[in-house]
Formats: structure tokens, sequence, C-alpha cells
């Protein structure tokens, strides 16, 4: 009796034909509907699986209710400013006409300068959001639509503190509205999308993931930024930040670069933050906060053990203003204040907030640790003014020539202005159109000297101001963030 052995051939066949077994098998498994398929549903998605296949859906339904910002303002300057060394021709010289045209004469001359910036539609009555940076002294405000219609604006209202704007276009017809969200949803790691004129490349979209939330950046006492490596360059401002539903979580504000492009660190400010500055600036064209009548600051680790605070969240009182809310109610320094009519106050900023969005007459509830024990007060908000503002900063000064309000360094100041010093005069205010404001001097610039001369403290300040003379120019050098700044301010 023979046997057959295996060949090369044989095998071969025999892997092809069981192959061809299997392929068959699970043709007819997938034609009954069954599914083959491993459950999956605790394990982890790929990588490729979460990123969205495209953005077109959402930048076709967002961009036509996005602006592009053109404004224009006439700046005034003394023409001597730019004069270094006097007309070498007498005034009968034909030549001494031709100097003075291009070296200036000494009288005032005015200089359009224009910017651009971004904004989006948010009702069917044509206003507009944006940052009020983009419009602040703006003479003239354009806005242009994606279809290409021009349309004159005008401010409805702004709002420093927190960079936000209202506008309001003229016979604006034919547009979409964009849809705000509740950015209190925004996860960390979730993708948006921003949408602007950066470098006044009108409708540029580009994409990316929300960084962070809550970041404080040191732009003014209500910081409360989403970060996000999406795209933004100058002329992104006021623009639109985007989740993937095409709703508006963010309003494109400020960016972290050297050069001055997108180094992937952008900040927007969260739509529930502005919806309340909106509404306000709506209603009467101000923002009105409410105020307590404290001083307050962040509890440090030695601090929050100190006073029994277990958990180390909460903020810290230090100084009770006589006759206001805090303490007609009862409330002394070094209590640490740690909800808010039931929402936990994490820190000062957290209470800052909560206090500035409360209407002004309204009763709300205080939780706070005294001496580790937790008490509660009833307290009336009033309004906020910058009257009851600069009690937080005590031997503040105005300098009503100058148009600009400087205060001590005090250790609160230091803090909001993200300062290392602990000593010198610092500037909190600064009045729209004054000598200050037309030699760019802003909120926050730590003055060091005035015409070479040092300043150290708030005698200082008023005595060489003192010996400035009416319509005498000075130079003036301030710290501002990181750096050095040399201004020129005319009395």
């Amino acid at each position: 009796m023979s046997s057959i052995k295996p060949t090369a051939t044989n095998t071969r066949r025999l892997a092809l034909l069981s192959l061809a077994l299997v392929f068959a098998l699970v043709g007819m498994l997938l034609a009954a509907g069954l599914d083959i398929t491993e459950d999956t549903t605790a394990s982890s998605p790929s990588p490729t699986a979460i990123v969205p296949g495209s953005f077109t859906e959402i930048a076709q339904a967002v961009s036509p209710a996005v602006v592009n910002i053109s404004t224009e303002k006439v700046i005034k300057r003394n023409g001597q400013a730019f004069r270094h060394f006097q007309s070498p021709f007498s005034k009968d010289d034909p030549f001494h006409d031709f100097f003075e045209r291009f070296f200036g004469d000494g009288r005032q001359k005015e200089f359009k300068q224009r910017s651009l910036g971004s904004g989006f539609i948010i009702d069917e009555e044509g206003h507009i959001v944006t940052n009020n940076h983009v419009v602040e002294n703006a003479d003239k405000i354009k806005i242009k639509l994606k279809n290409g219609k021009e349309y004159n604006a005008e401010i409805v209202g702004r709002d420093q503190k927190t960079d936000i704007a209202l506008l309001k276009a003229k016979g604006l017809k034919g547009f979409q509205v964009a849809r705000l969200s509740d950015s209190d949803d925004v996860k960390v790691g979730e993708w948006v999308v921003a949408i602007g004129s950066p470098f006044g490349l009108e409708h540029t979209v580009t994409a990316g993931i929300v960084s962070a939330k809550g970041r404080v950046i040191g732009s003014g006492p209500y910081d409360d930024f989403i970060q996000t490596d999406a795209s933004i360059n100058p002329g992104n401002s006021g623009g639109p930040l985007v989740n993937m539903k095409g709703e508006v979580v963010g309003i494109n504000t400020a960016i972290v670069s050297r050069g001055g492009g997108n180094v992937g660190i952008g900040f927007a400010i969260p739509v529930n933050l502005a919806r309340g500055i909106i509404e306000q600036l709506e209603a009467s064209g101000v923002v009105t906060r409410g105020w307590l009548g404290v001083s307050i600051q962040d509890l440090t680790p030695e601090l929050a053990d100190y006073y029994g605070v277990k958990d180390g969240k909460g903020a810290l009182i230090g100084e009770v203003f006589k006759e206001d809310p805090a303490d007609k109610a009862g409330i002394r320094a070094k209590d640490v204040i740690i909800a808010v009519d039931g929402k936990k106050i994490e820190s000062s900023r957290d209470l800052s907030r909560a206090v500035a969005e409360t209407p002004v007459g309204k009763k709300v509830t205080l939780k706070v640790l005294r001496e580790g024990k937790e008490r509660t007060f009833s307290v009336k908000i009033v309004k906020r003014t910058d009257e009851k503002e600069a009690l937080t900063t005590k031997g503040a000064t105005e300098e009503t020539e100058l148009g600009m309000t400087v205060s001590p360094l005090t250790p609160e100041l230091a803090r909001q202005f993200r300062m290392p010093e602990t000593e010198g005069v610092v500037v909190i205010g600064v009045e729209e159109g004054s000598p200050a404001d037309e030699a760019e001097v802003r909120e926050g610039d730590l003055i060091l000297e005035i015409d070479h001369e040092p300043v150290k403290t708030i005698e200082d300040y008023q005595r060489h101001i003192g010996k400035v003379k009416k319509g005498e120019t000075v130079p003036l050098l301030v710290r501002r963030k990181a750096g050095f700044v040399a201004l020129n301010i005319t009395k």
C-alpha cells in the first residue's frame, strides 16, 4: 500500500484552500448580519478615531456671523517732538519752508492711526461683540461681512476691565447670528476653532484644542481665560472661539509671543463671563459692578494652616472698610470667605468675580471661617465706583492735569499687576484723551523715574511733577510687565 507524502506544492494548495474557506465563512456571517467584531466598549479609542475628519461644516456655519473690523483714530502730536535741531535757514530763505515741512514747525499735527480686528454678530438687531482694545478711542469703525458688504458701526458700550466692547452696525441686513454656548461645559483637550482676520487676512480658520481653563495672565482683576493652541495672531482679537457644535465658547483676546506671532499659546474670554457684561452694555452702555467693601488676598499654604482652612481654599480678608456692606454685616479682617450664596469660593479672584456680578441692592449669604468655625452673614451689595475701588489703594493721588491716578505699590497691587517689586508708585487709572493717555501711559505701569529722577514714593512723584511747567514735556521711565518703557508726557 503506497503512502502519499506532502510536498511543497501540496502544502501551499492546502494553505490556500484553508484561507479560502475562512474568507467564505466570514462572508457568510456578514451576509447573515452577524457582528463578529471584538467588543471594545471598555477600551480607549485610538487617536485617529477622535480627530475630526473636517472642520468644513463648522467654518461654513459660523463664518457668515464673523466680521472684520477696521478702525481709524486721529492722533495729535507736537511737531517739535520730532525736531532734533533748528533750521539752518533764515525765514526769508526759500529752503526754510522745505525744511519745516519735513522736520516740523512746532505746531500740533494730526495723524491717522488705523487698526484691524475681528468680531461676531450675536443677535438679529445687529449687535457685534469684540474686544475693547480693538475699538478703544476709535473715531471711525467699519465692519465687513464674509460676503464683502461693509457697514459703519458705532460703540454701544465698552468695559476696559474685561476688555469687552459691544458695537451696533447701521443698516446691517441679511446677516447670520452666532450661537453662544455654555463655556463652563468646555473641557480641557476638546477641539476648538478660531475664526478671525489675523494680520488682516479676513475669515481665516484655525483649529486646535483647549489647553487649559481659568488662566490668569495679569490683564485685569477678572482674568479667567480659556487657553488654546489654535493659531491666534494680531487681528484675531475679538473673533470667536468655537466648539465642535459650531457654538461660541470664547472671545479671542490675547497671545503670548516674543515676536508678535502665534507660538501656540492664545487666550479667549469665556462667553459665560462675557454674557452679563454684554447684557449691561446693551441696556445702559456701561457696566455696574457690586461692592462688598473689603480688601482680600489668596491663602498661602502657611496662612491656610494658620487659620485652620483644611483644603486651603477661600479668600482671606485683609481689611474691612468702615460703613461699607461687609462692615455693617459684622464681617471682620482675618475672616476667610469660603462661599457666596452657596457657591464655593476657592480664591480671591473667585470672590471678586462673584461680588462684581451680583446685582446692586441684592442681599447675598456669605459663609466665612472665623477662628476655625463657620459663620454665616447676610450682606447687601452696593454699587462699586472708582472712588470705592481706590479705597483698596491707600494714599492714591489723582494728577488731574496729566489725567492719571497713581498709588503706592501695595502687596495687593503687586499681586494684581504681577510685579516683583515691593515699593514704588504704580498707575491705577488713566483718563481717556488726557496727556497721560496720549503719552500711552497704561494702568499697571510702575513709574521708576521722572525726568531721570528716581521715584520711590508718592511724595517723590508729586515733587518731580510739581517742577514741570505747563506745556513742558518730560520723559518718564516705567516698568511694564517684564521690561522698561520710556515715554514722553506733556503737562
